[in-house]
Order: C-alpha cells, then structure tokens, then sequence
C-alpha cells in the first residue's frame, strides 16, 4: 500500500506530522528518516549527521527562524523594488492623463492612513490657519477621553488661537461635565467656545472653511483630507446648522430645563423609542452605556405612568413632550 503524499504548505503553515517528528528531533538530537514529513528537509529543518549520514539532526530553531526570517525580507524587498518599478512606469502615464493639472494643484479628495499620519496633517494644516477651527468630536464607547490634555493637540489648537483665529467644537451631552474636557477649555487662551447636542454626526474637522477631514472607517484609521470647496462648503454649512441647534457648554454653561418632569435627554430618549429602536441602538445613539439608557427609560416610563414598552410609546406621543424643540 502506497504512502499518500505529502499535503503541500508553507514552513509558516508547518504540517502536525512536520512539528511532531521536529519535538522529537529537538528533544533527543536526531531522527532515523524524515519519511512522515518530509516538508522538514525541504525547509532546512532537518539535515543529515556529518558522522552518521543514516541520522537527521535538527537545525536549531533560533538560526532556522533567522533564516526563514531574512527570506521574507528578501521577499518583501523584492516585493517593494516592483512596487517601485510599478510606480515609475506609471508616473508619467498620470501626467499625461491629466493635461490640465498644474504643478501646484492638490488633490480634492486624499486618503491618510494611519492615526499618526492623521494627526500629522491635520498639525500641518492648521500651522497654516488663522481664521477658524469648527470641530465635531463624538462619544467614544472605549473613553471619555476624546481630546488629548496636552501634547501635540493642545499646543496646536494654543498656538492657532494665539493667531487669532477661534475655534468652535460640538460635542454630546453625555460629555457636558466630562472633566477631561472641562480642564482643556479652561487651559486654552482665547476664542474657543464648545456646545452640546443629544446626536451628533461623526467626527469632523474643517479649517479655515477650506480643508475638512472626516473618518474613511469605523475606528478611525482612515480619514478623508477634503480640499473640494464644494464639498468643504457643504460641511460647513452642516456643522453652522448644528452649532445653532446646540446647548452652550463653554465658556458658560446652559442649562435646559425640564418639561412635566422630564428632562431634556429623556426627550431625546423619547423621541428614538418612538421611533422603534432597541435600547443599544438608543444608548449609541445618544453616547451613553446601555445601562444608563435603561434608567432614563424608566424614569421616563415613570413619569408617565406607563406599565409596558408600548404603553410608554403612546403615552409619549399623547403627553405632547415632543411637540417644543429641546
């Protein structure tokens, strides 16, 4: 009966049988065949004994691992050269592809990747500012923390003001008494005023009404750079009309009072329950925990007095809470 062959892999993928008979090479110096992994001679693995050719000695892993290592960076190197190679050929076929573009012109639309080279950018473009920062920073689940205390941030946004330039953010209520954020206003000098709203739009950063950056991915390691004035226009026009919407928060704080008992993030609440989202849709929505979410729910149920989800739906809509603007 015929031994069936060897499967074909990687020595990044190394067969069960290929690890196995390598343990056994390792722990008592030598094996008498590699016939049940032969992948481990191929790879190097295994080599025969100076002094007795009828045994295979290990190679030690340590040198095998720095061998198979520089391999791949020979590939990589290899890799980068046709990348390279690609680049050059292609280079002056764009040139060619766009007649009217001049030396100086930048791209409408660029894609950075990369939290580094994000913030790297955004630092450049705002060395060059002097008129106007409007910056959309929403709740992050992972932390409060959603602008650096002091680093590279906080000396930019200083020395923009010092410019005289001004700069206006909009956050969520759920941040309206996050210290972090509190204690960075208090530290800068100069027009720099923050707002709240219940929902706001994912980040976004305009300078100077004519370069806008928003995130390309959910995590954020991928953002637009946005010069198109078309479209940087629109963004601001967006981020005027959420600013005006917005509850003062700094420098002096506003507080919204309450209708019937109910406050104004329970209206916000009631108008997402009316509309049939769960309670995480609800609770991301508003940038709160699930568990907070769930106390307004039945604050406001309370208030109300309602006794089941969809009471609480009718009776939100018969109490009439959602009829005034927040």
């Amino acid at each position: 009966m015929s031994t069936p062959p060897h499967p074909e892999h990687g020595v990044d993928d190394l067969c069960a049988a290929g690890t196995k008979l390598y343990e056994q090479a390792l722990r008592e110096g030598y094996v008498s065949d590699a016939e049940a992994a032969p992948c481990l001679v191929d790879f190097g693995l295994l080599h025969p004994s100076v002094d007795d050719l009828s045994k295979l000695e290990p190679v030690d892993p340590t040198v095998a691992l720095h061998r198979i290592l520089r391999a791949a960076e020979e590939r990589i190197a290899e890799e980068r050269g046709r990348e390279q190679r690609v680049v050059d050929l292609f280079e002056p076929l764009i040139r060619i592809s766009r007649p009217r573009a001049g030396p100086t012109d930048t791209a409408a639309v660029t894609v950075l990747s990369g939290m580094d080279r994000i913030n790297t950018v955004i630092t450049q473009v705002m060395a060059d500012a002097a008129q106007e920062l409007l910056a959309i920073q929403p709740y992050r689940s992972a932390a409060h923390q959603v602008l650096p205390q002091h680093d590279e941030a906080l000396v930019r946004d200083q020395e923009f003001l010092d410019r005289g330039g001004r700069i206006r953010t909009l956050y969520q209520h759920t941040l309206r008494h996050a210290p972090s954020i509190l204690t960075r206003y208090e530290r800068l000098r100069g027009d720099a005023q923050a707002r709240t709203l219940d929902e706001v739009t994912p980040r976004l950063i305009i300078v100077d009404r004519a370069v806008a950056f928003i995130p390309a991915t959910a995590d954020r390691t991928l953002a637009l750079e946005i010069r198109q004035p078309a479209i940087v226009e629109f963004l601001a026009t967006a981020f005027d009309r959420l600013w005006r919407l917005g509850t003062p928060m700094y420098p002096q704080a506003v507080h919204q009072p309450s209708l019937n008992g109910i406050t104004q993030r329970q209206r916000a609440i009631a108008a997402l329950l009316i509309e049939g989202h769960t309670d995480a849709v609800i609770a991301d929505r508003l940038g709160m925990n699930i568990r907070t979410a769930r106390v307004h729910i039945a604050k406001l149920a309370a208030t109300l007095g309602s006794e089941s989800r969809a009471q609480l739906g009718y009776l939100i809509g018969r109490s009439g809470v959602l009829d005034r603007e927040g």
